[in-house]
């Protein structure tokens, strides 16, 4: 009972962390808005500045829900993989998904040129991009789907996953060596990940994706609980290892794939945060796990999104740079203090 009462607590100042971080996001930037008129312009009062509630409604409203999103969806999809394959290493691209949108996007940006002119111009346009970094993680999704049903061995399917997430890589490697200058920059900028430019209609597709993913992890912690205690052991409890293993892989694809396609690759969020929450309520519960990988998932991306801002400055520094920057020290600050967080 005590720990419950730990937990709801813990929870409940998560949930005030991340309203809190939340508005903070929104009030940072090259144009500093206090927090109480973003509150006035997220209900619709009446504000001191009409350019103020365009700020906050059009461009940092979207960013900060972006933010959210990226950070539930990478980390729930950390917490499936290194429970799925007992790795504490394991995060949300180890299946090659991230590859795969990687080579997505060079095949558009680094061989536009071998295209019509019309055709290059829609895959350059960043719907264009979005479209090819789904299908790059889509066709690696079925490649790896493909392979677990022919493999028993869960850790084979970890290689196949390295595998193809090399093979990309390589592929990826190729085209760069031969690319201009212009082009490279471009897809650097695109590897460092970007959680603003995203239109209401691209934030509603990335929320449709995001839940169904969550709501699929959901279904699946029962069975992780379970998985716990091993994959003969679970067996002998009637699970079906091979249905629950194909529906972790698909939520983890649809979670990762997603949010690679419309934000670009973020680093360190799905690795470490799972282990966060695993430190912090100090169970092996899973539903305890999820939500407050969650809320960890979401604070985390939200404050390292604040981070980028600059306050003051127009400067913006890549999101994929900062989440490893802060989230490397953290981690081991954490291994340091509990070397038996990563067992």
């Amino acid at each position: 009972m005590q720990k419950n009462n730990r937990n709801t607590v813990v929870f409940l100042l998560l949930a005030l962390g991340t309203v809190f971080l939340f508005l903070v996001n929104i009030s940072f930037g090259s144009v500093a808005i206090p927090v109480k008129e973003v509150i006035k312009s997220l209900t619709r009062q009446e504000n001191t500045k009409a350019t103020w509630d365009y700020i906050v409604i059009n461009y940092r409203l979207p960013k900060a829900i972006t933010a959210v999103l990226v950070g539930m969806g990478l980390s729930i999809s950390g917490l499936l993989m290194q429970t799925l394959f007992r790795n504490p290493l394991a995060g949300p691209y180890v299946l090659g998904l991230s590859s795969g949108a990687s080579l997505g996007v060079a095949l558009v940006i680094l061989g536009t040129g071998f295209l019509p002119v019309f055709l290059g111009i829609f895959l350059l346009s960043s719907y264009g991009i979005i479209l090819a970094s789904c299908i790059g993680s889509f066709l690696v999704l079925l490649s790896v789907l493909f392979v677990a049903q022919k493999l028993r061995d869960t850790m084979a399917i970890l290689i196949v996953g390295l595998m193809f997430g090399s093979f990309s890589s390589a592929f990826v490697g190729v085209l760069t060596y031969f690319s201009t200058a212009e082009q490279l920059q471009k897809f650097t900028f695109w590897s460092f990940g970007n959680l603003g430019n995203l239109s209401w209609t691209a934030i509603l597709l990335l929320s449709i994706c995001v839940i169904i993913g969550l709501v699929l992890s959901i279904f699946s912690l029962k069975s992780l609980d379970t998985l716990l205690l091993g994959e003969n052991y679970a067996k002998s409890l009637g699970l079906n290892y091979k249905k629950m293993r194909f529906i972790i892989i698909f939520a983890t694809s649809i979670l990762a794939g997603s949010i690679t396609a419309f934000a670009g690759p973020i680093a360190f969020v799905g690795l470490a945060v799972p282990h966060i929450a695993k430190m912090v309520f100090n169970t092996s519960n899973h539903a305890v796990l999820f939500c407050g990988t969650l809320l960890f998932g979401a604070i985390i991306m939200l404050f390292c999104d604040s981070i980028c801002q600059l306050p003051g400055t127009d400067l913006t520094l890549p999101i994929n740079a900062i989440t490893s920057i802060i989230g490397a020290p953290v981690v081991i600050w954490l291994l340091v203090r509990k070397p038996k967080m990563m067992a």
